[in-house]
């Protein structure tokens, strides 16, 4: 079986959330027998065609882009070719001109969609976009919500209830890089072991001016890695702020990020919009065992983070309430501990990829076969 991906951004060019759900889906079913090809779109001069982790990885090159959606005049050629050898087309949305480039190739291969979130800022271009997008999901054989959060809570995702089911995100532990002693050494000597820790892209929905609220005139560390367009603003904003127990270390190498992860105290996801739909830095602390602090904002980050049990769920855009949970785990080691064992073992139970891989699988089958019933 092959299946071909396809997003507007993958590795090695980007490394978010919905990037790595990709690479972990494609690493796990490989595992199972099934050829990935990931297809997208890549502002880079290097190489076009990249072989990565078992999985291929066709580059075109992005001509220009429209409120963070990429276009590219060779996309469309490129998509057909790679359509017509695949057993089903696997989208990643939102991004329109991946619904516009499966209207004009009029590709009619089995599909499905990854529903990673709905479209929330761009309120003038999504009446615009409306049209193309719901003539779109009408198109595809089937849809996946990633929480069952998501899929209660989000308008779009109930217009389509009938052919919707819930396949959540997994992550492989093993395919992570085991940082080198000494790359822990050093980010040990340089913070210790207690400081709550951010990683994501810098984004409008992060909630991260939150979060430098919350610290304010306070003695609690907290680690930023990571970069993105509201990265100037942040720090600025920090500085505003004189805050000298906040730290801005940018995009890391992922061994660094691993090391950081493994001695943190505690992951801290502050996002306060819809468009964060699932958190999979949350995911990746629960693997690690640390102990989590979101928002509920009706999405997967509270599927990962159950409030009481794992960690600790404030209300969103809400620097006091953040604050007196960051200060609660803070002061309460033991606490900490148990609720970080407790989404390790939620992780292992839950959100491994082999489980996503194996889901998946049964759903690329039951398509290709044509089986038309939603667990």
């Amino acid at each position: 079986m092959k299946v071909l991906h396809f997003y507007r951004t993958y590795h090695p060019d980007t490394f978010g959330g919905i990037e790595q759900v990709i690479r972990q889906l494609a690493v796990g079913t490989t595992r199972l027998g099934v050829s990935n090809e990931v297809l997208t779109l890549t502002r880079s001069k290097g190489q076009l065609e990249l072989e990565l982790e078992g999985h291929q990885v066709h580059r075109v090159r992005q001509n220009f882009e429209i409120a963070s959606t990429g276009f590219s005049c060779q996309a469309l050629s490129r998509f057909i070719e790679l359509a017509n050898s695949a057993d089903i087309i696997h989208y990643h949305f939102p991004w329109p001109f991946m619904d516009l480039m499966h209207l004009i190739g009029r590709i009619r291969k089995p599909s499905i969609v990854t529903y990673h979130s709905d479209i929330v800022r761009q309120k003038f271009l999504l009446k615009v976009y409306e049209p193309l997008k719901h003539w779109f999901l009408n198109d595809v054989d089937r849809i996946v919500a990633t929480s069952p959060n998501y899929l209660s809570t989000s308008p779009i995702l109930h217009r389509y209830r009938d052919k919707t089911e819930v396949i959540t995100y997994g992550l492989d532990k093993s395919i992570y890089p085991e940082p080198s002693p000494a790359v822990v050494a050093h980010w040990r000597q340089r913070f210790g072991e207690r400081f709550f820790l951010f990683v994501g892209m810098l984004r409008y929905y992060k909630g991260l001016h939150i979060l430098l609220e919350a610290v304010a005139d306070s003695d609690i560390p907290v680690v930023i890695v990571g970069n993105g367009p509201e990265q100037q603003a942040l720090k600025q904003q920090a500085q505003g702020l004189k805050l000298t127990n906040v730290h801005f270390l940018g995009a890391l190498p992922e061994e660094d990020k691993i090391a950081l992860l493994s001695l943190c105290y505690g992951l801290v996801f502050p996002s306060h919009l819809r468009s964060e739909a699932f958190g999979i830095s949350l995911l990746e602390g629960a693997m690690f065992a640390k102990p989590m602090i979101s928002s509920e904002i009706g999405t997967g980050t509270s599927y990962i983070n159950i409030a009481d049990e794992t960690g600790l769920v404030v209300p969103p855009d809400d620097p006091l309430a953040l604050r007196a949970a960051m200060t609660q785990l803070w002061n309460n080691p033991r606490q900490a501990m148990q609720m970080g064992q407790l989404a390790q073992q939620r992780y292992e139970s839950v959100f491994t990829a082999d489980l996503m891989a194996k889901n998946y699988v049964r759903l690329y089958v039951d398509v290709i076969s044509g089986n038309a019933t939603i667990p």
